[in-house]
C-alpha cells in the first residue's frame, strides 16, 4: 500500500501513541515483586498513628511495617526521613503514603528497594508539576477553608476536621485525633517532586468518593493518568482508619501476597 503524506502522518502519531501509552503502562501492568516489607507515610494534620488500623491487620499477615513521622517541615526534609526508613528494609518493600504523602511517595519511591507504591486518598503529581496549579483545575474542596495559620504553621481548625477530614468517623474518635494533630509548615506546601516514581514502579490508588479534604476527582484523574490499580471507597479522606480493611487488602496486593 501507498502511504501520502497525511496517511504517513496519522501512521505515525498513531504509533507514538501507542508506543508512549504502553511505556505509561509498563509498571503497572507487570505483577508486583512479592515484599515482606511495608512503609507507610503519614499527611498533613495528622501524625504516624493514623495508621495503626492498618498496621495491625499488615502485621497479622506476617508483613514487616514501619510507620515514618513525617516532620512536616519542608518537602527535602520529608523526602530525607521517609528514604532513611527505606535504607533500613532487607528487601522489596511497599511504600504507601496518605493525603500529602503522595508526594513523598512520588519522591522517594524511585529509591531501590521500593517494588511498588499505594496512594491513599493521595496527591500524586508528575516530576516537577507545580500541584496546586494542577488541583485548581478541579473544585476547591471544602477542607481548604478550614486551615488556620498560626504564623507559620498551619492545621484544620476543629470543625473542619471533624466535618471534612474525618467525616465518617465517631465524632468522638475524631476529636481523639484532631487532639493530636501535627501542625505543617507553609514551607512544604512549596516544595515540588524532582522524580515521579509510579512512571517506573507498580502503583495503586484507593479514591475516597466522599473526600471534602482532597476533590475526589481530582484523584481519579491521578490514579488514572498513572495507569493504577484503583479501587474506590465511599470514604471520608481518612479511609486509612475508617475502611482499614480494604486499605490493607489493597496494600497486600502491591506486596504480591492479594488478589
Amino acid at each position: 500500500m501507498i502511504l501520502n503524506r497525511r496517511t504517513f502522518s496519522a501512521a505515525l502519531v498513531a504509533s507514538a501513541a501507542t508506543s508512549l501509552a504502553s511505556t505509561r503502562g509498563l509498571a503497572t501492568t507487570s505483577a508486583p515483586v512479592t515484599a515482606r516489607n511495608v512503609v507507610l507515610v503519614h499527611g498533613l494534620f495528622a501524625d504516624g498513628s493514623s495508621w495503626s488500623e492498618v498496621i495491625a491487620r499488615l502485621q497479622a499477615a506476617g508483613l514487616n511495617v514501619t510507620s515514618v513521622q513525617n516532620p512536616l517541615t519542608t518537602l527535602p526534609d520529608a523526602v530525607a526521613s521517609a528514604r532513611r526508613v527505606l535504607a533500613r528494609q532487607d528487601g522489596p518493600t511497599v511504600f504507601a503514603g496518605h493525603s500529602f504523602s503522595g508526594m513523598i511517595v512520588t519522591e522517594a519511591g524511585v529509591h531501590p528497594n521500593v517494588s511498588a507504591l499505594v496512594y491513599v486518598a493521595a496527591r500524586a503529581p508528575d516530576a516537577g508539576e507545580d500541584y496546586t496549579t494542577l488541583a485548581k483545575r478541579f473544585p476547591a474542596p471544602p477542607a481548604s477553608a478550614g486551615i488556620v495559620f498560626d504564623g507559620d504553621e498551619g492545621r484544620l481548625s476543629e470543625a473542619a476536621f471533624l466535618r471534612d477530614f474525618a467525616g465518617d468517623l465517631p465524632e468522638a474518635k475524631a476529636k481523639i485525633l484532631y487532639a493530636a494533630q501535627w501542625p505543617f509548615h507553609k514551607a512544604l506546601l512549596a516544595g515540588k517532586t524532582t522524580h515521579a516514581a509510579w512512571r517506573s514502579k507498580p502503583s495503586f490508588y484507593a479514591v475516597s468518593t466522599e473526600d471534602r479534604t482532597i476533590n475526589p476527582d481530582l484523584e481519579r484523574f491521578m490514579a488514572k493518568r498513572m495507569g493504577a490499580k484503583t479501587i474506590e471507597l465511599e470514604s471520608s479522606h481518612l479511609s486509612l482508619i475508617s475502611h482499614p480493611n480494604e486499605i490493607t487488602q489493597l496494600i497486600l496486593q502491591a506486596a504480591g501476597q492479594g488478589t
